[in-house]
């Protein structure tokens, strides 16, 4: 996965006390995160992760994209992608075991989906194909499913009795995307957001290089390649992206910069547009981005390291003449989100990342709205041991820590760690 310099903005939509914390933190040129050493320092990480190295048959890496949350006790959640099983740890970071969904019978599921979130003491997960979310306890046992006739992007928890859903369809000439408050006992649907968006809304750059179906060694094997740190949500807009501040949820649009305010029920009480980033990138960036990667792959002898070498550079070689030419096209500012993700601290403040432009960078810009609506710090997240990804999936905040899913640098074997970090 792409590494992103990201720039953030924290919304601190509560000012408590304890919020000022976490604040006072933020308010330096440096904010550095420090891995605590004794945090799971007893682990087999090569054992626990093995699934690490897990890939499709067509070779994409799917071992990577796990995830975590962390519930009030400190116990942490793993999820292991299109595995039947969570991994489960200790609030001091122990490996405690591996756990899948039972059914009443006893036997455990043999395709589960990732936790979301968790509501009272009821665990819940994405939904899947079929639109169920399953929820059940710490010990893997069903409880109930909801039904819903729609994908699924997010799942947060809104008060004792309700969920709040980012949705998706797909329409005849658009996309869809829409924020549903759910009723946990009833499954009472309620709309209270939506957009549309043309397919055909594009002008990022993506590259694909397909090699020979006939060549037993590479099987059709396709590479895809994106230059420009966007480029994924090609199509369509940036969705929705929601959090729970005191019950109240926060809608922020990635596309326009809007954030809105609505109370449990539905009822919108305020909006706000962000000022601070423009979403637009001018042909000079374009120009800068595209040519960083024309020079990276000139420069690379291999893609794949499942493809001969005279493979790999006849792949390259059109890539980079697409790439090129592609270069001489650019003659228009494009029209970028606002900003890429939110993460949300354990003090209920909102961390707004902005896309990056730049690829292989730790550091993001970090700003604090006031009370009166201005941001007034400006610092950066470091790390000296690991390569950070900044991603809500991977970094999740709890009583003032950050417990995260990174890869350590200069190690053997599996590089991935559950570690908590200190903001210092």
């Amino acid at each position: 996965m792409k590494s992103f310099i990201l720039t953030s903005f924290i919304l601190a939509l509560t000012l408590s006390i304890k919020a000022q914390v976490l604040l006072d933190t933020y308010n330096k040129e440096n904010v550095e995160l420090i891995a605590d050493n004794n945090f799971g320092k007893n682990n087999d990480w090569n054992k626990i992760f093995r699934t690490y190295t897990d890939t499709t048959w067509y070779g994409k890496a799917i071992g990577k994209r796990k995830s975590l949350i962390v519930l009030e006790n400190g116990t942490v959640l793993v999820n292991n992608i299109y595995r039947n099983y969570y991994s489960k740890f200790s609030s001091n970071g122990d490996f405690i075991e591996e756990f899948g969904i039972k059914k009443a019978n006893g036997k455990r599921l043999k395709k589960i989906e990732p936790i979301f979130g968790y509501i009272g003491n009821t665990l819940y997960t994405g939904a899947n194909n079929m639109g169920e979310i399953m929820f059940f306890d710490i010990n893997g046992n069903y409880k109930k499913s909801l039904k819903l006739n729609y994908s699924v992007r997010q799942i947060i928890t809104l008060s004792d009795t309700k969920l709040a859903v980012v949705g998706w369809s797909i329409w005849k000439t658009k996309f869809r995307d829409f924020v549903v408050i759910v009723d946990y006992n009833t499954n009472k649907q309620t709309i209270i957001w939506e957009h549309f968006t043309e397919k055909n809304n594009s002008g990022m750059f993506n590259y694909s290089y397909q090699f020979d179906s006939n060549d037993k060694n590479t099987n059709g094997y396709t590479i895809s390649i994106s230059t420009m740190p966007f480029s994924k949500y090609t199509g369509m807009s940036l969705p929705p992206i929601i959090n729970n501040i005191n019950n109240q949820l926060i809608i922020a649009i990635p596309s326009t910069g809007e954030i809105l305010t609505y109370d449990s029920n539905g009822n919108k009480l305020k909006k706000q547009v962000i000022s601070w980033a423009k979403n637009e990138l001018s042909i000079e960036e374009q120009k800068e981005i595209q040519n960083r990667a024309i020079n990276k792959y000139k420069n690379i002898k291999i893609i794949s390291k499942d493809i001969s070498t005279s493979e790999n550079q006849k792949a390259i070689n059109t890539i980079v003449e697409k790439m090129e030419s592609d270069l001489e096209n650019i003659k228009k500012p494009l029209s970028i989100p606002v900003f890429s993700t939110v993460i949300k601290d354990s003090d209920n403040n909102l961390l707004f990342f902005e896309i990056s432009k730049k690829d292989n960078d730790n550091k993001f810009n970090v700003w604090v709205l006031s009370e009166d609506g201005s941001f007034k710090y400006r610092s950066s997240f470091v790390c000296k041991d690991y390569n950070l990804e900044i991603n809500p999936k991977k970094m999740y905040y709890h009583n003032g820590y950050i417990y995260s899913l990174q890869t350590k640098k200069n190690v053997e074997g599996i590089p991935l760690r559950l570690v908590r970090f200190k903001l210092q």
